[in-house]
């Protein structure tokens, strides 16, 4: 069942203001959407690559070769389209994520982040 217009416009609201308020929280919440679809487009990208091999290999077979050559380029292509999402978040660190200030490394699970953050806020450290 779709959103009714209110419904929508107010979703789109609260979506600004969590932005707005916390923006490390919006961009965690948001990298979850970019990691499904770089997970996507790494599992379409490795099924052209299989489909590209097939082809280059069906035109090896038949002597057909324009149908090898069309097989190589759609190999070269899915795997860098592959390469790319493995760079945007599914091999490597999410560029989005909070680091610590210290390291630079990520700082603990997200559980642990918000309830630093949680801590931080009770303690009136973070107003």
């Amino acid at each position: 069942m779709p959103l009714s217009d209110e419904e929508a416009r107010l979703l789109h609201q609260l979506e600004q203001s969590l932005a707005a308020e916390d923006p490390d929280f919006a961009s965690t919440l948001r990298g979850s959407k970019f990691m499904a679809h770089n997970r996507r487009v790494a599992v379409g990208a490795v099924l052209g690559f299989i489909a590209g091999l097939v082809l280059l290999f069906a035109g090896a077979v038949t002597a057909q070769t324009w149908l090898g050559v069309i097989g190589f380029i759609a190999m070269l292509s899915t795997s860098y389209l592959f390469l790319n999402a493995w760079k945007r978040g599914i091999g490597g660190q999410v560029e989005d994520r909070p680091t610590s200030k210290a390291s630079g490394k990520p700082s603990g699970t997200f559980v642990d982040r918000m309830e630093e953050r949680w801590q931080r806020r009770r303690d009136g450290d973070d107003l």
